[in-house]
């Protein structure tokens, strides 16, 4: 049977595809560079106690330097999102791969506080490029029915940087001094730029919104589907109706091109869908959720050795105590993943953050006693980073395919203010002698407005009956 005048919708074809080795590949490259985000993001924390020995600074003063690379995130995630829904996802996460390995190499031969706040601000404009368009392109590649399980199992990548940077810090530092996890962080980076020109492919979903070559698209989807002929198929993109939408929702909605990929759509801004009537509450209150996450996350990240330090600890063991916290979000990303995919996910999320408050004030409690302490670090790790991880997966089935980088991108870089703040909060914290109990104490506070922001945000979000009324049959291809 032929092919040919055939209209596919993307979505809808991979969605009724297993899950290939092509699939499997563009979630191993994601996984890599979130990984190497992950390592090159958390430097700092683990080389802060030899930065404060070897320049005689004190801990407080380490703040802005702490921060600077959590300013280029957000600024980098800003800018990344908007220029990505323009000319593609691979593009861009190409580019601040790179960009962020070059800055790595330069900020190990920084030799002053300013210096290497500087050229930590540069690497973090290349961390906050990278990560939203992993988070997009893994997205848009994901069958629906476990969508969020793969972009939560990307995000491992994230926790396993953090926790070879805790392990890689043990040796390096004591080897290399702390110029030697900078230069690892950059050098990583570079090798898997070469990889990703190789092997990444662009977004299908991307290129039948802007109506890019069929025959293009056709290659990318054979690679998924061997045994299917796309030989003179027309392809589309499905009405995306975000977050409240069903899994009996994922099948093609055969609108017309004016509507789907017409020149109206394609000029059209995309933050401005995202801050439209429709989508400003849930936007309004991912971002208030995601602040608080990673105030929470980075405040430990980059003051665990230090306040595991304070409380008798080597250096040594201070980062091998730290490296427990990301550890943990391995298994909770991939558990929470799955619960998502099979409950209401903003609700799942939204009782992961309330398990954090939890968890940090047993935590205040347990200094006294090494094994509990590390067991509930481990624990708390495991929903802290799960909850942050999850928010990506939450915004990326928010909104529209032609608004979704810049979606997600947005809440990370609004968001990322939060990490700025958690890195000056705990340089607050530090100058003011706050003892390690008092400050995990004090977390609870963020967590549970993070879970109360995670559940209003699908109040306002009105159902989309037009979208339903068009929804039709998926198309098979044979």
């Amino acid at each position: 049977m032929t092919s040919s005048n055939r209209r596919v919708d993307v979505q809808a074809f991979i969605d009724e595809q297993r899950f290939s080795p092509f699939q499997w590949t563009i979630l191993i490259l994601c996984f890599l560079v979130v990984a190497a985000d992950g390592f090159d993001t958390a430097a700092i924390g683990f080389i802060a106690p030899s930065l404060v020995q070897q320049w005689g600074i004190s801990r407080s003063s380490l703040g802005p330097v702490m921060s600077a690379a959590l300013v280029g995130l957000g600024i980098g995630a800003l800018a990344a999102g908007p220029f990505a829904d323009r000319v593609g996802r691979k593009t861009v996460l190409v580019l601040s791969v790179f960009f962020f390995g070059i800055w790595s190499l330069a900020a190990a031969r920084a030799s002053s506080i300013e210096s290497l706040t500087v050229l930590r601000f540069f690497t973090g404009l290349g961390l906050g490029a990278a990560m939203p368009n992993a988070v997009t392109l893994m997205s848009e590649y994901a069958p629906a029915r476990i969508r969020a399980m793969a972009v939560n199992a990307m995000f491992c990548g994230f926790s396993c940087g953090l926790a070879i940077g805790g392990l890689a810090s043990a040796w390096l530092i004591p080897h290399f001094g702390w110029p030697g996890v900078l230069v690892a962080g950059g050098v990583g980076p570079i090798a898997l730029t070469v990889l990703l020109i190789l092997l990444l492919p662009e977004s299908a979903q991307f290129l039948a919104v802007r109506r890019q070559a069929d025959q293009r698209i056709a290659r990318i989807l054979q690679r998924i589907a061997p045994h299917l002929s796309l030989d003179g198929c027309r392809f589309v993109a499905q009405e995306d109706r975000g977050a409240h939408a069903t899994k009996a929702d994922t099948v093609t909605h055969a609108s017309d091109a004016k509507e789907r990929g017409g020149p109206g759509t394609r000029a059209q801004w995309a933050l401005a869908v995202v801050l439209s009537s429709r989508y400003r509450f849930g936007t309004l209150m991912l971002w208030l959720a995601y602040f608080m996450g990673l105030l929470i996350y980075y405040l430990l990240t980059n003051w665990l050795p230090t306040l595991f330090k304070d409380t008798g600890f080597s250096s040594e063991k201070a980062a091998l105590m730290t490296s427990l916290f990301p550890l943990g979000g391995v298994l909770g990303n991939l558990c929470v993943g799955w619960i998502m995919d099979r409950f209401v996910g903003h609700r799942v999320v939204a009782l992961t953050y309330v398990l954090v408050g939890l968890l940090v004030l047993l935590v205040g409690q347990g200094v006294g006693h090494h094994i509990w302490l590390g067991t509930l670090i481990f624990l708390t790790g495991t929903v802290a980073t799960s909850a942050v991880t999850s928010m990506s997966a939450l915004a990326a089935s928010f909104y529209p395919t032609h608004a979704r980088a810049t979606g997600v991108a947005w809440m990370l870089g609004v968001g990322r203010i939060g990490g700025v703040a958690g890195a000056l909060v705990g340089a607050a914290l530090m100058g003011l002698g706050w003892q390690f109990g008092a400050v995990f104490s004090l977390l609870c506070v963020p967590a549970v407005i993070a879970a109360s922001g995670v559940y209003l945000m699908m109040r306002r979000v009105p159902d989309d009956k037009s979208a339903s009324e068009r929804t039709v049959a998926a198309i098979a291809v044979k």
